[in-house]
């Protein structure tokens, strides 16, 4: 049976800074403004955001670019 890598249903922040062109400093800016998606806590030391929260915010920004 071949390996099927399934991508978790939550981002850590190295991999939303790779997908969004901002700062850390600035979407969490962005969070407490309520224009983009909050962080949830999933465990005790851990935070991350939901993958396809964080995926329908860049396609509704993308929606306007040709």
């Amino acid at each position: 049976m071949p390996y099927n890598a399934v991508k978790s249903d939550f981002m850590m922040s190295d991999e939303v800074e790779a997908r969004v062109p901002y700062s850390r400093a600035h979407l969490y800016r962005l969070e407490d403004q309520g224009a983009f998606p909050k962080r949830k806590r999933i465990g005790a030391n851990r935070i991350a955001w939901v993958r396809d929260e964080v995926e329908r915010w860049l396609s509704e920004r993308m929606g306007g670019q040709s």
